[in-house]
């Protein structure tokens, strides 16, 4: 059964990481769809998260990252997908993913898996790495080395 693992992804941390593993010990493929979400202040473009996001899975033969151009319910109809695999970390991101799941099986008939976040990344979240990475501070213990050593790489590394 293949299922989609949808995000921003800005940056990739051990928590998606973490995600798109176990996720790939339960389903024959995982596809890792990168979106862009127009509300967010992205720390990496696109083509960059895209390019962190394949490094990180590259040990992982059945995931594969693929851009997300628009709707998840759309990727799922033209990629023949009927599931959705999500992480919740805590109970207000499991309210949030409830909600995401009824409406996308309503629209579209696809259904979502939500599995719980490993207890050692559950206080991991992209959005505080982005804070963290603003700041300077060293994130190299919430992200995949692809992603801290192109964040070091690019002259953005601690102070």
């Amino acid at each position: 059964m293949k299922v989609v693992f949808p995000g921003s992804f800005d940056p990739f941390t051990l928590g998606h990481l973490d995600l798109a593993r176990r996720a790939a010990a339960l389903f024959d493929q995982v596809v890792v769809a990168v979106g862009r979400n127009p509300a967010k202040d992205y720390l990496f473009d696109l083509e960059r998260r895209l390019a962190l996001a394949r490094a990180s899975c590259a040990d992982l033969p059945q995931v594969t990252v693929e851009p997300l151009p628009g709707l998840v319910v759309d990727f799922c109809r033209d990629h023949q997908v009927s599931t959705i695999v999500k992480g919740a970390r805590s109970g207000r991101d499991f309210d949030v993913e409830l909600d995401q799941a009824q409406m996308n099986a309503s629209a579209a008939g696809v259904e979502t898996v939500l599995l719980p976040a490993s207890p050692g990344w559950g206080f991991i979240s992209a959005s505080l790495v982005r804070q963290l990475a603003h700041g300077g501070a060293d994130i190299r213990a919430y992200v995949p080395p692809a992603v801290f050593d192109y964040w070091e790489r690019s002259g953005h590394g601690r102070p």
